[in-house]
């Protein structure tokens, strides 16, 4: 029988999959067990990057068939819905660099080494996961809602969507399973910050039924 473990920033982003597969909470953050036949356990981490590394530090040892990271967030591509669940193939810390006076030096022109861009790992085929869209991410401490920080932005690397969490949990997955992936649902674009345009409630209830889903397939 697989081993799953879903990785959320929230307990509220996932709490319709942790009601459906009975895992009990006690605190805010942490590991916690599903108690049903399925070998799932729900790791909520707390919002953003450093976060999203220490708790999969710490539970580093743990291995696991699948590790899925299940959230919501901002697209900067308008082809995307609001509301659809989106694949996250590559994922990147976009504010690593340098400031030069008014313009921005990108990490890899640093020439100090290391990686800023991450990938996901998938080793077999996933029906579902392959039917979503692909798409390009990038993680962020301050989500852009200034429209000249946006233009810069995109011009420098070309995002699909953002995230808080999202590079962090590819970097801190080497050990944790040779399958890991990233799947997100829009709630919002990323624009001046304006929530009466938001449907977060639209995007949990369609990132959980694909999760939902996924797992029972990959269970079978």
């Amino acid at each position: 029988m697989p081993k799953f473990l879903i990785v959320a920033a929230t307990k509220e982003e996932i709490h319709p999959l942790i009601k459906h597969f009975n895992v009990a909470l006690e605190g805010a953050e942490g590991l916690f067990e599903s108690d049903s036949e399925i070998e799932l356990s729900v790791l909520i981490t707390g919002v953003g990057m450093v976060n999203t590394a220490y708790y999969l530090g710490r539970y580093s040892h743990n291995l696991y068939d699948y590790v899925i990271n299940a959230g919501i967030c901002g697209a900067f591509n308008r082809s995307i819905k609001i509301g659809e669940v989106v694949n996250v193939v590559e994922d990147s810390f976009s504010e690593m660099g340098a400031e030069d006076d008014k313009g921005f030096i990108k990490y890899v022109d640093l020439n100090l080494g290391g990686k800023t861009i991450f990938q996901n790992q998938v080793t077999v085929d996933f029906t579902y996961l392959d039917e979503l869209k692909k798409v390009k991410g990038i993680t962020v401490n301050k989500v852009h809602g200034n429209e000249e920080s946006i233009k810069t932005i995109t011009k420098l690397f070309t995002p699909d969507i953002e995230s808080m969490e999202g590079a962090a949990f590819f970097r801190g997955c080497f050990r944790l399973s040779e399958n890991y992936f990233q799947v997100r649902a829009v709630s919002n674009y990323v624009e001046k910050r304006d929530k009466s345009k938001w449907d977060i409630p639209l995007a949990i209830n369609n990132l959980n039924n694909f999760c939902i889903t996924l797992i029972n397939d990959l269970n079978t």
